[in-house]
């Protein structure tokens, strides 16, 4: 049906837009993904037009420390799923340029081989100072994939050290890259972050240490297992990412526990709880947005900081008095 003559320009735009997502064109799905990382009207119009076609794609994310190898494996993991027949969209966080904020794009170029095939997607992202491994925009980005037609989405998080949690709150797999060598597994236990995965990724596998590197995963593990009984025992595998030795291994612990989480109908519960924090993010990010937009353009932030300088006021009750202000009515902690 054609859109009434009445809409606006800016509204048929992103019609267009959205049709031609939906049709699996790179060229609309890349300045959807720039709206949004601009934080541009025009990509949350085009998403709340989107939403209702997503949900399809198996999301699967591979991180670790700097140095693993995860950019290699990524590129070796989607060629092998390439060679089943399906379509893959790859989100590689890099880290911000501190000159220009953007993407260094240095995974673009390890895969540089992926960007002739019309199969994939391959969108490099600047995390642009946002933590945890990922940028902000990297939810969005994925549903804009997922949208697109493409089977799998594998994210690659930007290599941080211990800080990579957030990825549980997006992919439906976390693969956690561990080399030997850099004491990954003594460090990872401290931070807990190895609670983060469903399946270790034991990389280099060829250098000194790896043995020993498996026997500390594999009792880490069994460990877990007695204590968590009838939760999904993790997976660890080998791999040389850059000899493409372990992939296929790796493809099918992804697909064991994919089968885990759908007969034991964790699958539907993880999405529930990832939805329902992903709203409060949501209303979280647009609130302090308003407020703060409010506060700048008015130039009432400006006189409030004085005031609390000067002990006038205090930060506790502007917050209750300017909450009770947005929902009219008090505010009670």
């Amino acid at each position: 049906m054609d859109a009434p003559f009445h809409l606006p320009k800016e509204a048929l735009m992103t019609m267009d837009y959205v049709k031609e997502v939906l049709d699996g064109s790179p060229r609309a799905a890349a300045r959807l993904i720039s709206w949004l990382e601009d934080e541009d009207e025009r990509g949350h119009a085009c998403m709340e037009q989107l939403y209702a076609h997503t949900g399809k794609a198996y999301v699967i994310g591979i991180t670790g420390s700097p140095g693993a190898g995860k950019s290699t494996l990524t590129d070796k993991l989607t060629h092998a799923l390439r060679r089943k027949g399906l379509t893959v969209g790859i989100v590689a966080v890099d880290p911000s340029s501190p000159f220009t904020g953007g993407a260094l794009l240095g995974d673009r170029v390890r895969m540089s081989r992926l960007s002739t095939d019309p199969g994939v997607f391959i969108r490099s992202m600047a995390t642009r100072g946002f933590l945890g491994g990922l940028a902000k925009a990297t939810a969005d980005v994925v549903k804009v994939l997922d949208a697109s037609g493409k089977d799998v989405v594998v994210i690659e998080t930007v290599g941080v050290g211990q800080d990579e949690v957030d990825i549980i709150g997006i992919a439906d797999t976390t693969c956690l890259v561990l080399v030997p060598g850099l004491g990954d597994a003594i460090q990872s236990m401290k931070a807990g972050i190895m609670e983060i995965a469903d399946v270790f990724v034991l990389n280099k596998a060829d250098h000194a240490g790896a043995d020993q590197l498996w026997a500390e995963v594999t009792f880490r593990i069994e460990q877990d297992a007695s204590i968590k009984p009838g939760s999904w025992v993790r997976s660890v595998v080998k791999t040389v990412a850059v000899e493409d030795q372990g992939v296929v291994d790796l493809i099918v612990a992804i697909e064991q526990h994919r089968h885990w989480l759908e007969q034991t109908g964790k699958f539907q519960e993880q999405r529930r709880q990832r939805t329902r924090q992903e709203t409060l993010r949501m209303i979280h990010n647009e609130l302090f947005r308003r407020v703060r937009q409010h506060l700048t353009d008015s130039g009432a932030l400006d006189q409030l900081v004085e005031e609390i300088l000067n002990r006038q006021r205090d930060p506790y009750s502007i917050m209750r008095e300017l909450l009770g202000n947005v929902f009219n009515q008090p505010v009670h902690l």
